[in-house]
């Protein structure tokens, strides 16, 4: 047996700073790493099977799963045989920890740390760039997860990952019951609240630490997705606490550990 953590995130600013010529948002913002709060991927040994076995409490169907979408991602940029037969002889095992529809990312881990271990363990030869434009195809979080970073600048429309040196902050996480789409919320950004912010403004942000954009911010400054959310969701105004931030889309809220 083999396994890894996938590790939640937090979004310590997230901004959005244009669309594509797609509809896709752009987006600026600074992931960091949960460090005790993660799921825990393996890959088992299982009876001889040509299907794909994945195993967990997920919210969703295996061909709707970040996991599976990752193997298939995988095997079409690979046609690897060796993975495909790997997979006849191993299942993924997936213990959840990570909230889902949460706005931590655990998805997105849960499909990069798969990557990764898959191209261990069939000695794939993949370089980690390569990894993450597969991740990407899968989520927009995973490229991320990829890096391994414990807090890195994320711009486009997640594709781009740059570490960014500083100490991690430990913060305590709370998700309240409140599925949140993500598309909706956007769409809602786009339509009501939409104002993104100068060049020079992203790039200030972009090289301030993290302990200083929480000191210096409101939640609803530091996440232009919040009021949106919160619109669409009126029920997240039952959970504000002050000096609590919120995470992506929602509906998990953060606050710096003292």
């Amino acid at each position: 047996m083999i396994s890894q953590k996938a590790y939640a995130k937090v979004n310590i600013f997230l901004k959005v700073t244009g669309k594509r010529a797609d509809g896709y948002h752009l987006i600026a913002s600074r992931f960091m790493v949960v460090e005790d709060l993660f799921d825990i991927v393996s890959f088992k040994k299982k009876d001889f099977s040509h299907s794909f076995c994945l195993e967990g409490e997920f919210t969703c169907k295996t061909s709707q799963n970040t996991v599976y979408k990752a193997y298939t991602a995988l095997l079409e940029y690979t046609n690897s045989e060796k993975l495909r037969e790997y997979f006849y002889e191993h299942k993924v095992v997936v213990e959840k920890n990570i909230p889902a529809f949460a706005g931590l990312g655990g998805g997105s881990s849960d499909a990069a740390a798969f990557l990764k271990m898959c191209n261990e363990v069939c000695d794939l030869r993949l370089a980690v760039e390569e990894l993450s434009d597969i991740g990407a195809k899968v989520g927009a979080d995973v490229p991320f997860f990829v890096y391994g970073y414990k807090s890195a600048n994320v711009t486009g429309v997640g594709e781009i990952v740059e570490k960014f040196d500083e100490e991690s902050l430990h913060v305590n996480t709370f998700t309240p019951h409140i599925e949140i789409s993500t598309p909706a919320v956007y769409k809602e950004y786009s339509k009501n609240f939409y104002a993104p912010l100068s060049k020079e403004e992203i790039t200030a942000m972009l090289q301030t630490p993290s302990s200083e954009i929480l000191q210096q911010l409101t939640r609803e400054e530091a996440n232009d997705l919040y009021l949106p959310a919160k619109k669409l969701y009126p029920q997240l105004e039952g959970y504000e606490k002050k000096d609590w931030f919120f995470s992506g889309s929602g509906s998990s809220f953060f606050q710096i550990k003292i």
